[in-house]
């Protein structure tokens, strides 16, 4: 018997562009919903500009990065600049039970666009805007991307050695933590207008969001007035804790020993006993003291094997370990093969492609791949002429005004 979908039969106008925004539509679309993706060729989503592209030749549909956040929608070109657009804007809109957008504030405003002038012709919709820091305050108009709200964040302050300059979290980090709160939050929303009819407006700062990540190194300065800084691969509340060497070019196994009881079953697994009673590291306060020599002692023992083996041989000692694998290895990986965290669909420009599934699993409604993410406009002739209801001529008149977009004048990175 088919399964009806989480999100069945919500309908979503997705203006949001790059990495955060798009991630929460993709959870509705990837769950049931319709959903439909909003651009110009004239000002493509910037996402498209960043590599990896296909055999390394850019274009607008060629990046995997761009197109990565966009299975099961459907994609529809126009130009919002011109008041036609704008027109054609609002209807898709009115279709709509869900509006995203992830542009600086103001930049939806500009257009007529914004939750303001939506409510007043579309007064149930729920519309949610993500951005750095927010729609109000002095710095909301701060525009960029993850890795700049990572930064005011706090998170490079406190990655690297103290020794160094600070070193950047690999990705934008802060794009990775900020939509799973509004993804919960635009749940909470869609439960209360199915109750009381009623819209909503989200308004999401990511610095904000991501900030909950640095959760105890705030409370420590709330309430000891300690500001947290750069310590390696170390950690406060454990020893060891870091990355050691094992067999192998580059390769490595993370430890993590928070515990008496996860030291003693260390000191036993890698055959020194006696380090349990040894003053140097009796006492958690004495490893932290001697720590260098620590993970010398450790790093003799992983070197011998490598990292996988490494990794199950203190597992099974219940020490806390983990390979250090590169992305080949977790693409590899069994048990995500197993959980099937990647699917195969072919996209039309791209061709078959690995597409990242959702990270759960819903018991009652399952999800189940359906489509790669469309290419840009792919989707026209269907959106323009079943969900908004122009007709042929007037598709043909949008399209020779420009109102519907074809081509770009873009200019790609050089390979």
């Amino acid at each position: 018997m088919k399964t009806r979908e989480a999100f069945a039969g919500i309908k979503v106008a997705d203006f949001a562009w790059v990495g955060v925004g798009p991630q929460i539509s993709r959870v509705l679309a990837e769950h049931g919903a319709t959903c439909i993706r909003v651009e110009s060729h004239r000002y493509p989503d910037s996402l498209r500009f960043a590599g990896p592209f296909k055999d390394g030749i850019p274009g607008l549909d060629r990046s995997a990065f761009g197109v990565c956040y966009h299975t099961n929608k459907y994609s529809m070109t126009v130009d919002v600049n011109k008041p036609k657009g704008q027109e054609v804007a609002k209807r898709l809109i009115m279709w709509a039970d869900v509006v995203t957008e992830s542009f600086t504030p103001g930049t939806m405003a500009k257009w007529g666009l914004d939750y303001e002038s939506v409510v007043k012709f579309k007064p149930d919709i729920i519309y949610y805007s993500t951005c750095q820091q927010g729609q109000w305050g002095p710095h909301s108009k701060f525009g960029g991307y993850g890795t700049h709200a990572a930064s005011v964040a706090g998170f490079y302050e406190v990655t690297g050695w103290p020794d160094r300059t600070p070193a950047m979290v690999y990705g934008a980090y802060t794009d990775f933590i900020s939509p799973w709160y509004l993804a919960i939050a635009l749940i909470a929303a869609l439960d209360r207008r199915r109750k009381t009819g009623k819209g909503m407006y989200l308004d999401q700062s990511q610095l904000e969001a991501g900030s909950t990540f640095l959760g105890p190194a705030l409370v420590d300065y709330f309430v000891n007035g300690r500001i947290a800084s750069r310590m390696g691969n170390r950690d406060p509340y454990c020893a060891p804790h870091g990355a050691f060497p094992s067999m192998g070019t580059d390769k490595w196994v993370a430890i993590a020993v928070c515990t008496d009881e996860q030291w003693r079953a260390l000191c036993k697994t890698v055959g020194h006993p006696e380090w349990i009673d040894d003053p140097r590291f009796a006492t958690f306060k004495a490893r932290k003291e001697n720590e260098d020599e620590l993970e010398r002692l450790i790093s003799e023992w992983t070197k011998d094997y490598t990292h996988e083996e490494a990794m199950y041989i203190l597992q099974a000692a219940g020490v806390p370990a983990g390979a250090v694998q590169n992305n080949q290895e977790v693409f590899e990986d069994p048990q995500v093969k197993h959980r099937q965290a990647y699917v195969w669909m072919p996209h039309k420009v791209i061709g078959n492609m690995a597409w990242n599934t959702p990270a759960y699993r819903l018991s009652k409604s399952p999800w189940q791949p359906k489509k790669a993410a469309s290419a840009m406009g792919e989707d026209n002739e269907w959106v323009y002429k079943e969900i908004l209801g122009y007709s042929d001529d007037e598709v043909a008149q949008l399209l020779v005004e420009g109102v519907i977009t074809t081509e770009t004048d873009a200019i790609f990175p050089v390979k």
